[in-house]
């Protein structure tokens, strides 16, 4: 696929929430962090749906089911239905449907989410390598998961079994900090077996083939934390994308992201999608945004003016893109980046 390298975040006149049709929404560390509603994410979203903003969850967590996951929206002040949640549990099990028969059997190693999700296919989940399955699957199944789990999947791996994953996020954040994901415990059956699985969720094709086939969103706009699977899926998908700072994406791995981690829009936190987002002006051997005008020097970004932080950080996301080109800006950010406590 051949697309644009983007250098600047972009501008929009129009609100966000008015530009597109359909928030594609992360979950974890985007509407919320370990169960708790991230601040100002309720009222935002409520104001962003009365005035006609479709939303929809878009989760690589297999662990819970979509009435669940809407039950705990809902319970947040966030009235969601079972179908406004896509998870990526129902992109592999789409994923297993399309390549073995139809009632067979997969060794699930998960939770109710991935069970459910199979069962919606036509599929059998069972619990045993020695249960003759067709498939694995292997997805999130929180921290509770039993060790002898992985050493079912790297049994029936190892005997040829096709191997699928959910997602492979090596991370997920917590309500005390960042935790082991799903992608760390593919790693153990990878580990045991040397063998690769076939993954659906995000940032791959499946999770966004599945994404607009539950939605019907006709100008879509992707809305994560997350650079290696929210932005890059939708750079994947060739969608726009806004990246809010509330999860695990910090400023120095903002102004470092190779072109496929290149968000459209950059914001603080769901506030962004009321909101129009400014322009990034080239002016002179630097970038102005507001206030501030960030420029690359020979070793390191150099950032002058005042205003508010998101501005300086969109200029210095224009300076260390442009710096980069089509690869990743290794000048040292840090004083910059301190200047905007962030």
């Amino acid at each position: 696929m051949s697309q644009t390298v983007r250098t600047r975040p972009e501008a929009s006149e129009q609100a966000l929430s008015e530009a597109y049709d359909t928030a594609l929404l992360d979950l974890d560390g985007v509407v919320y962090a370990g169960g708790n509603a991230i601040a100002h994410a309720v009222a935002s979203l409520g104001t962003a749906r009365s005035g006609g903003l479709h939303l929809a969850y878009v989760t690589n967590n297999a662990l819970r089911t979509p009435d669940a996951v809407a039950e705990h929206l809902s319970e947040l002040g966030i009235p969601t239905g079972a179908d406004d949640v896509i998870t990526s549990a129902q992109a592999v099990a789409r994923l297993i449907s399309e390549q073995v028969p139809a009632g067979a059997r997969v060794l699930v190693i998960g939770g109710e989410g991935l069970r459910v999700a199979l069962r919606e296919r036509g599929l059998e989940p069972v619990e045993s390598a020695d249960d003759d399955p067709a498939a694995v699957v292997q997805g999130f199944g929180g921290p509770d998961l039993p060790w002898g789990r992985f050493a079912e999947a790297s049994y029936a791996v190892a005997r040829g079994v096709p191997w699928f994953a959910s997602n492979t996020d090596l991370t997920i954040p917590s309500a005390r900090g960042i935790a082991p994901g799903n992608g760390a415990a593919v790693e153990v059956v990878r580990i045991a077996t040397g063998a690769e699985p076939q993954v659906a969720g995000k940032p791959l094709p499946p999770m966004h083939r599945e994404t607009i086939l539950r939605t019907g969103a006709k100008r879509p706009l992707v809305v994560g934390d997350r650079l290696d699977t929210d932005i890059e899926g939708a750079f994947n998908g060739e969608v726009d994308s806004l990246l809010v700072l509330t999860g695990v994406t910090d400023g120095a791995q903002l102004l470092a992201a190779p072109p496929q981690h290149r968000p459209t829009y950059v914001d603080a936190d769901l506030r962004g999608l009321l909101t129009g987002q400014p322009e990034v002006l080239e002016e002179g051997d630097g970038f102005r945004c507001g206030g501030w005008t960030a420029r690359a020097g020979s070793e390191r970004l150099e950032l002058a003016g005042e205003g508010e932080a998101l501005d300086g950080l969109r200029a210095l996301c224009a300076a260390a893109w442009t710096a980069a080109g089509d690869g990743t800006c290794e000048l040292d950010g840090g004083k910059a980046l301190a200047r905007l406590g962030l």
